[in-house]
C-alpha cells in the first residue's frame, strides 16, 4: 500500500474511532448504564446547577408511578405530600453520614415526602448537589462499595416530617429502610429514607436492597418498605438525569 494511501486509511480509523467513544459516552449519560465515564462535560455541569434551574414538579413530581415495583411485581403509586424549603446540609443528617458526604462538599440539599396509595408508608427522598468534580465523586462512591457504607444503619439518612401530613410522625426512630446512592456522571448524591405512616418505631431497620430481596424477613421487608425506598428513588433519579441531558441539550 502506498504512504498517502496508507496514511488516509489510519486517519478514517481514527475519526471512526473517536466518533463511537463520543457516542457511547453520550449515550451512558442519557440511560444512565455507566457511571465510570469522565463526566467532566457539559452534561456533569448541567446537573449541578438543575436545583435554581428546573420547577420542583420536575424535580420531584407530584405522583410517581411504578409500574411493577412493588412485591411480587404489583404496581405502586406514591404522591408528593410535601417539599422541603431548598437548603444547605447543615443538620440534615446523622452526624456520621455528614462526616462521610463532606469530602465532596454540599451547594445544595433538595428533599420531598412521598406516601404510597395505602397511606401505609411514607418516603423522604432527598437529592445532595455537591461541590465535587468527577474524581471527587467517583472516590466517594468507590468508598462507598468498598466499605459497604450503604448497607450500615448508623449512616441512614434523616427523613422530612412535614407537619400537617401523613409524615408528621415520620422522625428518626421510625426510619425502618433506606438506599444511598453516589452518582458519577453528577455532583450528586440521591438517597430515599422510608417508614411507617402510623410513626411506630423499627427496632431493626434494614437497607432497602435487603428488604425488597426475596424472602426477607424484616419488619422492612414483610411490609414492602424496601420496594418503597427503592421505587421512589429510582424514579427521582431517572428524572433527575433526564433534566440533565435535555439542559445540554437547550440552545445557549
Amino acid at each position: 500500500m502506498r504512504p498517502a494511501v496508507r496514511l488516509a486509511a489510519v486517519v478514517a480509523c481514527l475519526v471512526l474511532g473517536v466518533g463511537l467513544l463520543g457516542g457511547a459516552a453520550a449515550g451512558s449519560w442519557l440511560t444512565g448504564e455507566t457511571d465510570d465515564e469522565p463526566g467532566a462535560g457539559a452534561a456533569f455541569r448541567a446537573a449541578g446547577e438543575l436545583w435554581h434551574s428546573v420547577p420542583v414538579d420536575r424535580l420531584f413530581p407530584r405522583r410517581l408511578r411504578g409500574a411493577d415495583a412493588g412485591p411480587g411485581g404489583a404496581d405502586r403509586v406514591w404522591t408528593r405530600i410535601a417539599v422541603a424549603p431548598d437548603s444547605g446540609c447543615k443538620g440534615a443528617f446523622d452526624p456520621l453520614l455528614a462526616r462521610v458526604l463532606s469530602p465532596t462538599g454540599c451547594k445544595r440539599l433538595l428533599r420531598a415526602t412521598y406516601v404510597d396509595a395505602t397511606t401505609s408508608s411514607v418516603t423522604t427522598v432527598g437529592l445532595v448537589v455537591t461541590k465535587a468534580d468527577a474524581d471527587g465523586m467517583r472516590t466517594l462512591r468507590q468508598r462507598f462499595a468498598k466499605e459497604n457504607l450503604d448497607r450500615r444503619s448508623d449512616l441512614m439518612p434523616r427523613p422530612y416530617a412535614a407537619k400537617g401530613t401523613a409524615a408528621e410522625g415520620f422522625g428518626d426512630p421510625q426510619r425502618a429502610t433506606w438506599t444511598v446512592r453516589v452518582l458519577t456522571d453528577a455532583p450528586a448524591v440521591v438517597y430515599a429514607v422510608t417508614g411507617f405512616a402510623d410513626g411506630r418505631a423499627v427496632d431493626a431497620p434494614a437497607p432497602a436492597e435487603e428488604a425488597a430481596a426475596a424472602g426477607a424477613t424484616s419488619t422492612p421487608g414483610q411490609a414492602g418498605l424496601g420496594h418503597d425506598a427503592r421505587g421512589v428513588v429510582d424514579r427521582i433519579e431517572r428524572g433527575f438525569r433526564k433534566a440533565a441531558a435535555e439542559a445540554v441539550k437547550e440552545p445557549t
